[in-house]
């Protein structure tokens, strides 16, 4: 019998199919993914995929803190990164299915949770205010409900301020660096609600530099409100995790302690990249500049202008004072930067917003600028002390010191710091 083209086509397949099976296999092997289970199914080019499932911050996890919020009242210390992902039901759902972004206030509300107050951070509820603009005191429009400020003079909420309230919520998106200020509040809201007795509750999200530990760790003597525990710039925990080393540490006034709940993250690991859904302050507008952050933070104080007043915050840096390299930018009043530093100034530096992912701290931007910088006794200004959390580190750049002799010198702090960090791992 002659063979059919079904016979025929079949012959073909059964001759390039191992083939394609092997490129398969190696481009997963390359990619560091499983293979794929040999399928049962008489399905010709078939495959079973496994997909990355969404990471789910914990304010998804919905399941189990409701029953915690429900019949009490409660306060809610967010801004506009404190979001939850529903569907048209209005109950949690993937972004990836479709889901839309509402605010976690909006959302307790939504499941009949009775939150009475809100408790705005730096940058005030809905995430305008310039970096260290005095945040008023107030109330959301949308709502109705009354927006306390917890910053400027009152960083830490008063007596009055927690009263009647059974349970306090904090959900916000940290970026895992020392001196970005919202780890200072949630210290400040753990003591006072262990001072007043009233149980935390803490909605856990990614690092978006969790994979990173490094810097000099803050000496006691430097502490302030851009750093006040014995950690590194990067400490590599997530937000959940840090309240639990604040509690485990005693870092409290007297040693106190915080009954503090943290809702996981789910589908989630430190290893892994996470791209922030909305920007976590004014002048993080992406993830380049969450990267950078921590690297260029130290520009402030410096008398070099890190991009403030540019739509390229913490990915250029510039001044007056450097030479002419071919790159330069005027920094001009925009939201988030009313007086930007060097206003109206043309700035020489370098353009970063390319530069490939950095998975340290990186001093070379810093030691480039300061060496290049035409009258040095002008560059450093104390805020840096301060930002370093040591006067080392200005007296090692200024000394002449390499990046590679510097970051040694950090090494045995770290290693100590790596071991308490351990106790407090939750991914």
């Amino acid at each position: 019998m002659a063979p059919t083209f079904y016979h025929l086509f079949m012959r073909k397949i059964q001759l390039i199919l191992p083939i394609l099976l092997l490129a398969f296999a190696t481009s997963c092997k390359s990619n560091n993914k499983p293979q794929p289970k040999k399928q049962k199914e008489n399905v010709v080019f078939s495959f079973t995929y496994k997909m990355v499932p969404e990471i789910k911050p914990g304010a998804q996890n919905a399941k189990v803190y409701l029953p915690l919020l429900q019949g009490k009242n409660v306060g809610v210390v967010t801004n506009q990164t404190g979001i939850v992902t529903v569907g048209d039901d209005g109950n949690p759902k993937a972004k990836a299915d479709g889901g839309k972004a509402i605010s976690v206030v909006d959302f307790l509300l939504s499941q009949h949770v009775s939150v009475t107050k809100i408790f705005a951070p730096e940058h005030g509820f809905r995430g305008t205010g310039d970096a260290g603009e005095h945040i008023l005191d107030g109330k959301d429009t949308k709502t109705g409900l009354p927006i306390i400020s917890l910053y400027g003079d009152n960083k830490k909420p008063k007596p009055e301020q927690l009263s009647g309230l059974d349970v306090v919520v904090f959900d916000l998106q940290d970026v895992g660096a020392r001196f970005y200020t919202y780890i200072s509040t949630l210290h400040y809201l753990m003591e006072a609600c262990a001072e007043n007795n009233i149980p935390l509750v803490v909605f856990d999200r990614p690092n978006p530099n969790g994979s990173i530990v490094d810097g000099p760790i803050l000496e006691k003597e430097f502490t302030s409100f851009v750093g006040m525990h014995p950690i590194p710039v990067l400490h590599g925990l997530t937000i959940g995790e840090y309240g639990k080393m604040i509690n485990g540490e005693k870092w409290l006034k007297n040693g106190i302690q915080c009954h503090l709940t943290v809702i996981p993250c789910l589908d989630y690991k430190r290893t892994m990249d996470y791209s922030l859904p909305v920007r976590p302050s004014p002048n993080l507008p992406n993830d380049q500049a969450i990267n950078l952050y921590a690297s260029l933070c130290f520009f402030e104080g410096t008398n070099v202008s890190l991009g403030r007043g540019t739509n390229k915050q913490f990915q250029v840096y510039g001044s007056p004072d450097l030479p002419d390299t071919g790159f330069s930018f005027v920094p001009q009043p925009n939201e988030g930067a009313k007086e930007p530093p060097l206003k109206g100034k043309t700035c020489y530096g370098e353009d970063l917003s390319a530069v490939p992912k950095v998975t340290q701290l990186e001093l070379k931007w810093l030691i480039r600028a300061y060496t290049n910088t035409k009258d040095k006794s002008k560059f450093f200004i104390p805020f840096f002390t301060k930002l370093a959390g040591t006067k080392k580190l200005q007296q090692q750049i200024e000394d002449g010191m390499t990046e590679d002799e510097i970051r040694s010198s950090w090494q045995k702090g770290l290693e100590r710091f790596k071991k308490i960090r351990k106790l407090y791992e939750l991914y």
